[in-house]
């Protein structure tokens, strides 16, 4: 026993201190170098969007007669606040933020409701033939270019009444279903089909299973559409312009369109409201950056 115990107290310092340090110093090392020529690289794609968000800034700030004298760089002096006003009226912007919030709202609700669901069914059952045919029709949707489908379009929705708000959100619904079926699809068939089997042992029905299951581990692909279809939805001029036929209806894109004369375009109150329209994106982002990041860690751990 003591002969036991004399060979374990000498065999301890087998495990030598200086190693265990050199790796973790070795680790830290490691975590504090610094890739130079990728931070250069994010700084000059960094002042690709900060320049053009300067000079929007600053046109909007300014008179056309501060507009047409300088370069467009210079801070003006003084700082002209009436395009923020008279963009707000000539714009009708309460009336036009609530037709684009209704619009944008309703299409990314919808759009992550039924492009789910869809989603799972083409994935769990790809290997039939008819799914699998299904999956590939709507790829090739991708593939058609909305001017060609565009008169065909404004006569259809005209005859069943869809154009309006309603339209609009079933419209985006649908034309969205394409891209995202493909960013749905992938992500479900990565998720393992044991935790499936394992409910319905238990006794779950699909719907259930897909409800409790399958929807809450696809955060990290809701938030990708859910982006998606918030900013195209928010931005789109095309589609509000030939359907929607109510002037009291139309969406901020629309409603920015007064400011493009046939001689002329009033710049300084023109980027007045698009500073303005995009405010309500920047606030969103803001408040869901935290949730979007943590979802995508979810995702990736998963």
């Amino acid at each position: 026993m003591t002969t036991a115990g004399t060979m374990l107290g000498q065999a301890e310092p087998v495990l030598p201190e200086p190693r265990r340090r050199r790796t973790k110093n070795v680790a830290d090392d490691d975590t504090r170098k610094i890739n130079w020529w990728v931070t250069a690289l994010i700084a000059v794609c960094s002042l690709t969007i900060l320049v053009p968000l300067y000079l929007a800034v600053v046109v909007a700030l300014k008179t056309p007669a501060q507009l047409a004298a300088g370069t467009g760089f210079e801070w003006p002096n003084p700082v002209s606040w009436g395009n923020f006003a008279e963009a707000w009226e000539r714009t009708s912007f309460p009336q036009a933020l609530m037709n684009t919030a209704i619009i944008t709202v309703g299409s990314v609700v919808f759009t992550l409701l039924t492009s789910s669901v869809v989603a799972y069914g083409i994935a769990r059952n790809i290997h039939r033939p008819f799914f699998k045919g299904v999956f590939f029709y709507l790829l090739a949707a991708l593939f058609i270019p909305f001017p060609i489908i565009m008169l065909p379009l404004v006569k259809q929705t005209s005859l069943l009444g869809l154009d309006n708000q309603a339209g609009m959100i079933v419209l985006y619904t649908i034309y969205g279903l394409s891209l995202n079926i493909f960013i749905y699809t992938a992500y479900i068939r990565s998720i393992p089909i044991e935790l499936e089997e394992a409910a319905r042992v238990d006794g779950a029905s699909t719907w259930r299973v897909f409800r409790q299951i399958i929807f809450p581990l696809l955060t990290p692909m809701n938030a990708t559409v859910g982006i998606l279809t918030c900013v195209w939805a928010w931005n789109d001029f095309i589609m509000p312009l030939v359907v929607l036929t109510d002037p009291g209806a139309r969406t901020l894109p629309l409603a920015q369109y007064v400011f493009q004369g046939q001689f002329n375009t009033d710049y300084t109150v023109a980027f007045a409201s698009y500073l303005m329209a995009m405010a309500p994106l920047l606030v969103v982002y803001i408040f869901s950056q935290r949730w979007v990041i943590s979802g995508v860690t979810r995702g990736s751990i998963k």
